[in-house]
């Protein structure tokens, strides 16, 4: 809809014009133009300035999540073992995005590799998978500790939350495998222009000129699959949750109850909000303009690794008391 003619402006880039493409070898192109954020090039390095800020916030507030958990020998429990592997995730999550958007903000490096562009790929859309995951596995060990809090101890011990991560980690990386090999397969010979500031799988492969129903399918099936059933059984768990604390007698031990998961409940909105809200720009939002349709798909990627730690951090009292610690014995 709007990209042809933003693709038609910025066309004098193109390594080869498309009154060519039909005669010229373009099946595997050596780079992408990543255009950043297309209509604001002008303001690049003003809006680099909010999201070196995010990077900056993303990284420092999970590492000292992980440096909390630690150092504090009564945070070494499954909620905050799923919590430190979040916070990796996170951290690689927004790693994968940011640094190179910023190259594109400071020094207008918009080229990227071909093969940098579909690692690139691989990596966000396989830790995004992981993320859902490990708050699914969070979900779970919610429902335990306030369901069936006797059994807690001993149905959530140290191997099987290691049993439980590693079968998370294996099945984002499964999923998104074919993400990047039907990306490679594919003939492109149409421009190598991404308007956006990453590899992002569909921006992609809507680049090649070949029947691609097979990646959008997938892709389509993923997000209904593992990402819908993630939403599905975390929905769940909070339905049998909530039933629980109704049930309990008093409001105060209903409020107390409801404390201890309140951090992961707010978590969960954080990360699945943001894709919902991008997801009905792209199928409703045809008078959206481009530059919008860009900031969404990489806010609801880059809000969560910064919310995430400020969240637990805030409404974890352990961990609160914890940071408090640190700054107290340090002034000290």
């Amino acid at each position: 809809m709007q990209e042809t003619p933003f693709c038609l402006s910025v066309g004098h880039l193109l390594p080869y014009s498309m009154s060519d493409s039909n005669s010229t070898d373009f099946t595997n192109p050596s780079t992408f133009i990543l255009m950043g954020i297309p209509g604001l090039e002008a303001a690049h390095v003003w809006i680099s300035i909010p999201f070196c800020v995010i990077y900056a916030i993303a990284i420092l507030g999970n590492f000292t999540i992980l440096f909390i958990v630690k150092m504090e020998p009564s945070l070494h429990g499954p909620m905050y073992y799923f919590l430190c592997m979040l916070a990796v995730t996170d951290m690689v999550l927004s790693t994968s995005i940011l640094p190179k958007m910023l190259s594109i903000f400071w020094f207008n490096s918009r080229e990227i590799n071909f093969s940098a562009c579909l690692t690139q790929m691989y990596f966000i859309h396989c830790f995004f998978a992981i993320e859902s995951g490990f708050l699914v596995a969070m979900a779970f060990d919610r429902y335990v500790a306030i369901c069936d809090p006797l059994r807690h101890s001993t149905t959530l011990t140290n191997p099987v939350v290691a049993k439980i991560g590693l079968a998370m980690v294996l099945r984002g990386v499964m999923l998104v495998l074919p993400y990047p090999f039907l990306a490679s397969r594919w003939p492109y010979c149409r421009t190598n222009i991404i308007p956006n500031t990453y590899c992002e799988h569909i921006a992609v492969v809507k680049l090649a000129c070949a029947d691609i129903r097979l990646s959008s399918y997938y892709s389509l099936s993923v997000a209904m699959l593992g990402i819908g059933l993630d939403v599905f059984f975390i929905a769940m768990s909070y339905t049998q949750i909530l039933r629980a604390i109704f049930n309990l007698p008093t409001e105060d031990a209903r409020l107390k109850t409801f404390g201890t998961c309140g951090s992961h409940l707010c978590v969960v909105l954080a990360f699945y909000i943001p894709p919902l809200f991008a997801a009905l720009m792209q199928r409703f939002g045809q008078n959206v303009t481009a530059h919008l349709h860009v900031l969404m798909s990489n806010m609801y990627l880059l809000v969560p690794p910064v919310l995430n730690p400020i969240i637990y951090g805030v409404k974890t009292q352990q961990i609160l008391d914890r940071l408090f610690q640190l700054f107290t014995h340090k002034g000290t």
